[in-house]
């Protein structure tokens, strides 16, 4: 097993950037190995999936490339007033990793999971880039972003809210908007990723994943996967159930008890 802490310069954000890398040394190197982005939330960094997890035995245990890239507090978006973090997220960094660790492109070997803001990132991966990814994963995320934009409880969030994505009519125009985005997604008729999520029965973001969830039921989205366990926003719930979504990255193999 190696771990890299990398740093580079991104043309795109105009700074030196850093993403932090796991590669198993195991398994047969001959074939393409799979590669899953893994995005941090809102108040953390590049290091805090490997800090609070052990998802360094994940990636031995499913012989998976692991890459942590730092987002900032952007929500992985083009910013209205700030940095271009879906640009970066979407296309620089891809062609970065490749040109680095020539590591294979191809949708049914690229994967996406994420946390929170970071599970936001994720499924606005797999519902605007389709072509490149095999299945997306969100765990406890944001899923309705012009909720949030109305709900008194993140009232903390509202400044940062229209740095980066403007005003509440600006959303869906600026692809920021995951219910719309499904719907596109359906309606294109193009081959979709699988999506699977989890959220903690006790965590605050559980009324935006049912809405969400119901929403992807009712659209006869193919593939998307919804579990509901006991649990909160914490790193313990995040821990236990990455690697189910691992698990199903790599072998296609559900939980039971579906929501």
């Amino acid at each position: 097993m190696a771990f890299m802490e990398c740093r580079f310069n991104s043309a795109v954000l105009l700074k030196a950037v850093s993403m932090n890398v796991i590669v198993p040394l195991t398994g047969n190197t001959d074939e393409p190995r799979k590669v899953m982005y893994l995005l941090h939330g809102l108040s953390d960094d590049s290091s805090m999936w490997f800090r609070r997890s052990s998802i360094e035995r994940y990636a031995d245990r499913y012989n998976m490339v692991v890459i942590m890239p730092d987002g900032g507090r952007s929500f992985y978006t083009d910013a209205v007033s700030g940095e271009n973090y879906w640009t970066f997220i979407s296309e620089e960094l891809p062609q970065t990793v490749k040109s680095i660790f020539n590591l294979s492109p191809d949708k049914e070997h690229t994967f996406a999971a994420g946390l929170s803001m970071g599970g936001y990132g994720a499924l606005k991966l797999g519902l605007r880039c389709p072509e490149k990814f095999a299945a997306v994963a969100g765990l406890s995320s944001v899923t309705d972003i012009k909720y949030r934009f109305r709900d008194k409880s993140s009232a903390g969030w509202h400044p940062e809210f229209r740095r980066i994505f403007g005003t509440v009519s600006q959303v869906v125009p600026r692809g920021n908007d995951l219910f719309d985005l499904a719907q596109k997604a359906v309606d294109s008729g193009k081959e979709l990723p699988e999506i699977i999520s989890f959220c903690g029965s006790e965590d605050f973001m559980i009324g935006d994943n049912r809405k969400f969830n119901k929403f992807m039921r009712k659209l006869e989205y193919p593939g998307f996967y919804a579990f509901e366990r006991p649990g909160s926003h914490t790193w313990e719930f995040w821990d236990l159930y990455i690697q189910d979504v691992m698990k199903f990255f790599v072998t296609g193999e559900l939980p039971e008890q579906q929501i």
